[in-house]
């Protein structure tokens, strides 16, 4: 009887051992301590990639206002930073020397008239002479070479009056066109030499953004004529110093023919329009160009870790467990990685928490599904 008894509790503690070991060798208590590790599927996308350069933001017109004559400056019309119109006087220098110069060309082109017409009725005067055989004819050709020479001296007359009067209208600087006024350096009253710098003006309706590439980019994406029509038609994105993204897109162009032979790059530029007049000539920012990106494979930098220069992730067999694999990774996209090679559409990989997971183990997965990963303002995108 005791011998029975016996037998019934071991085969009961027996059962009891089978019940708690799953189909694959762990138990269920082991199971019940698996850490749980989240995991997504690797899918491929089709995206924009831009590629960003430092950029040099000019006013498509930028002129530099410089006095045209010597002489003391009597009047500022405008402050600085307003906005101007084309023609508009900007300074006035002092004219009283230019006048006298005007009123004295005038006097001389007047004298030379009358001089003129004197030689004229000279002239005639030989004429009847000759026809009378009282002077000889040479008199007549001194007369006619004089009243060419009057003649000659009324034009010079009249070019140095031009002249004056020119240089009298130079004494009110204007406004070559349209656009703002840059700073002002000099105060009225000060002596101006001819070539002294007034101002600038600037035409910010529209800005250029001029940027370098380098000659294997330029041949990757304008090598060919076809490519050249493809790249051209892109419209780019402007961010600005403060990384706020400019509201306008701009339009590429070609700035230069030639590579620079000590860099090695190519400049070309953007133009952007430029209502509010948010930009201003000097700024600063980045380009960003736009590369379309087809059907390729992303993985989210949170499921990369580094060992000596090269890039990991876990990838999940079916029996979940981890598998430390390497793979070359891409450029960035936002908070992920495009994939060059290693990885492949569909495999798991441990989405974060890496740092302490080790090679070959098994885990319990949790789905974070990629699409939520992609639409997540977090992700940066």
């Amino acid at each position: 009887m005791k011998d029975t008894v016996y037998i019934g509790i071991c085969c009961i503690l027996l059962a009891l051992v089978l019940g708690c070991t799953s189909s694959d060798g762990r138990s269920t208590n082991e199971e019940e301590n698996l850490r749980q590790v989240p995991f997504t599927t690797l899918k491929t996308i089709d995206t924009i990639l831009y590629a960003d350069y430092v950029a040099d933001v000019q006013a498509v017109r930028n002129v530099e206002v410089r006095s045209r004559l010597q002489g003391f400056l009597d009047h500022i019309y405008v402050d600085e930073g307003t906005t101007v119109r084309k023609g508009q006087i900007l300074f006035k220098i002092n004219d009283d020397e230019y006048r006298s110069a005007v009123s004295k060309a005038q006097a001389a082109l007047n004298n030379a008239i009358a001089d003129a017409k004197t030689v004229a009725v000279e002239l005639e005067r030989v004429k009847v002479l000759v026809s009378k055989n009282i002077v000889a004819k040479t008199d007549l050709d001194v007369a006619q070479a004089q009243l060419k020479a009057a003649e000659a001296r009324i034009e010079e007359a009249r070019s140095d009056l031009q002249h004056a009067r020119t240089r009298l209208a130079y004494t009110n600087v204007r406004a070559p066109f349209d656009g703002r006024i840059d700073r002002i350096p000099l105060k009225v009253g000060s002596l101006l030499n001819e070539g002294a710098l007034l101002t600038s003006v600037s035409d910010l309706e529209e800005v250029y953004a001029y940027f370098d590439i380098s000659e294997a980019e330029y041949l990757r994406t304008i090598g060919n004529s076809e490519q050249g029509k493809t790249f051209f038609a892109k419209q780019v994105k402007l961010m600005l110093a403060d990384g706020q993204e400019y509201p306008f897109m701009g339009k590429l162009e070609l700035a230069e023919s030639e590579f620079e032979a000590s860099t090695g790059t190519i400049a070309l530029r953007a133009r952007f329009p430029n209502p509010k007049n948010m930009l201003k000539h000097g700024s600063t920012g980045k380009i960003m160009l736009p590369t379309d990106i087809k059907n390729t494979l992303i993985v989210p930098q949170k499921s990369v870790f580094e060992i000596q220069d090269r890039s990991y992730v876990y990838v999940l067999d079916s029996a979940n467990k981890i598998k430390m694999t390497s793979f070359k990774t891409g450029p960035r996209f936002g908070h992920f990685y495009l994939v060059k090679s290693g990885l492949k559409e569909n495999q798991r990989i441990v989405y974060e928490g890496t740092q302490s997971l080790k090679d070959e183990s098994v885990i319990k997965p949790r789905e974070v599904h990629l699409d939520s990963l992609l639409n997540s303002p977090e992700m940066g995108l």
